[in-house]
């Protein structure tokens, strides 16, 4: 699997307060740098996240402006429905005990061509074989996210430089620029959401059910913090079927409420 990864370097944009705390590179699949106080996220009780930004270099990678917003309010969107298992969400500039703030450091574009080309070789052999083939090991896409947690004194709780690239296995292909990245935003999200919930390094793949709350959400149901709505909802049911159509996201993502 690791031999069929895009490859995705870790990126520094000066988007985090400070980088003096993070720990060493740690991961095969993600790697990541991070930083957490225990005690000041095991105090924490409310969370507001900021609307995730692009920086230049990853604006630059895409063609169209709408793609990065529509991956910047997938990994909003994430991030609010998993912190929402220990934390009170509050909306977007409100008192909270923790603030974050993300930055998309860098996007490798999915390959629509090669994505729309495994896509139909998959579907192709599930006819007569009992599984598809492996996802071709071209044109695969990755994300990269700076991001930290900081408290109402502005005090940095914790932080995160992270990168993963799409790999033939785990991501299916999905015919946009960014049909990787978006689904990526999520595997992100994942990953810091236990850091904080948690208050410890997350360590590994993450192997444990989804909470009820999450479920819900990410079948499109109400989420349990009525903040999450200004993310929009989870796509539910036609996401995944347009996933396993391999169309793009767009045709099924839910737009954040203005």
């Amino acid at each position: 699997m690791l031999g069929s990864c895009s490859s995705v370097p870790l990126t520094q944009s000066g988007a985090l307060g400070s980088y003096d705390r993070l720990g060493p590179v740690e991961g095969r699949v993600s790697k990541a740098r991070t930083f957490l106080d225990a005690q000041a996220l095991s105090a924490a009780t409310t969370v507001s996240i900021s609307p995730t930004r692009l920086s230049p270099q990853a604006y630059s990678k895409i063609h169209d402006e709408k793609n990065g917003k529509l991956v910047s309010n997938a990994l909003d969107r994430a991030l609010c429905i998993d912190l929402s298992d220990k934390f009170n969400i509050v909306r977007s500039g409100e008192k909270a005990d923790l603030t974050i703030q993300a930055v998309i450091t860098d996007i490798v574009p999915t390959g629509k061509i090669a994505a729309g080309v495994s896509k139909v070789a998959t579907l192709g052999t599930s006819v007569v074989l009992p599984v598809g083939v492996p996802r071709l090991p071209i044109g695969l896409g990755g994300l990269a996210v700076e991001a930290e947690a900081v408290d109402a004194g502005n005090t940095q709780r914790a932080a995160i430089v992270w990168s993963r690239g799409a790999n033939s296995i785990t991501n299916g292909p999905r015919v946009s620029e960014v049909g990787d990245a978006y689904s990526l935003a999520s595997s992100f999200a994942d990953q810091f959401s236990r850091m904080l919930v948690k208050a410890q390094k997350p360590s590994g793949l993450n192997f444990s059910l989804p909470s009820g709350q999450k479920l819900k959400s990410q079948l499109g149901g109400a989420p349990k913090n009525a903040a999450c709505e200004a993310f929009g909802r989870g796509s539910g049911i036609g996401g995944i079927l347009t996933d396993a159509m391999g169309a793009p996201p767009s045709w099924s993502d839910h737009k954040p409420n203005e």
